[in-house]
């Protein structure tokens, strides 16, 4: 047994020794439906860190040492590029009103980033209602509600400035999200030209990708995918608003900074390398990219 008071901090490690790669642990909030093993390729190792200043500060030095290594940069689309999570609340509310229920926060946390039939099911399950609507039949319905929000997605603040000026610097970027391939082009529809700067897409319904947030598969498929790839997983930055993206970046053995809707309640911000309000926050040099040539905030 660990000393008690005892933090779990996910640290950084080769592995060069052995193929074998620990379990993850997160210190997400109680309740936070996790995989009780997730492997990974990456480069991960999760260690228990006492709650001493010492420790803090050990663990803290060991994610800065991943800055300045930047050279790709991965995104996930929902709520983080795209204003679409709102329409996702607003169809769940509508469901659970016929049922004298209300749809909060602790529940879209879980929810959020995961693909369909596990959200569906957690969804049914934790509201009560797995009775009267099954998680396929609450799909359904859902995604009769969404076809005609999702045409009007907006692009979420810094979004743009963010990927153009990436890509005009080189960057290589690309989006893994959780999205299947029809919801995609559906959301996207205003805003291909900005998504055709991408060097590649993981979707949802990749073959790649076998299981959803908070595996691992979704990034480490874009990783592989670069013209340079597979891209070392330390040299990988994440931008995610998620809780399940957090930690499956941090599966995968990426960097990841968290840009969460400010209802989600912060102790999800604990995984993360950074946490930013806005896009357009982000200071590119403090990851060794190249800095916005412009002032704007």
């Amino acid at each position: 047994m660990l000393a008690s008071p005892t933090r779990f901090v996910a640290l950084r490690n080769p592995f060069r020794s052995s193929n074998k790669i620990p379990s993850f642990i997160s210190h997400f909030p109680k309740g936070f439906p996790q995989k009780s093993v997730i492997r990974a390729s990456g480069n991960i190792l999760s260690v228990a860190a006492m709650s001493t200043p010492a420790a803090v500060a050990a663990v803290a030095a060991v994610a800065d040492a991943g800055r300045g290594s930047i050279t790709h940069v991965i995104f996930d689309m929902d709520g983080l590029l795209l204003d679409t999570e709102k329409f996702y609340t607003e169809v769940q509310e509508k469901i659970l009103a016929r049922y004298n229920k209300t749809f909060d926060w602790s529940l879209k946390a879980k929810m959020m980033g995961r693909k369909a039939i596990e959200a569906a099911t957690l969804f049914v399950e934790e509201c009560g209602i797995s009775d009267s609507l099954s998680p396929e039949e609450f799909i359904v319905e859902r995604e009769s509600m969404l076809q005609d929000l999702f045409p009007t997605s907006d692009l979420m603040p810094g979004a743009s400035r963010l990927l153009r000026h990436l890509h005009s610097k080189g960057i290589p970027i690309c989006v893994a999200t959780g999205t299947h391939t029809r919801h995609f082009d559906l959301k996207t529809q205003r805003h291909r030209e900005l998504f055709s700067l991408m060097h590649h897409i993981v979707r949802g319904d990749d073959p790649e990708v076998k299981q959803g947030k908070p595996a691992p598969d979704g990034f480490l498929a874009a990783a592989r995918r670069f013209e340079d790839g597979p891209v070392d997983p330390r040299k990988a930055l994440v931008f995610e608003d998620a809780p399940s993206g957090v930690l499956a970046a941090k599966n995968a053995g990426m960097n990841v900074i968290m840009v969460p809707d400010p209802r989600l309640d912060k102790s999800y911000h604990d995984v993360a390398d950074q946490v930013l309000a806005s896009l357009l926050d982000f200071k590119p040099e403090e990851w060794g990219l190249p800095p916005f040539e412009d002032s704007q905030n």
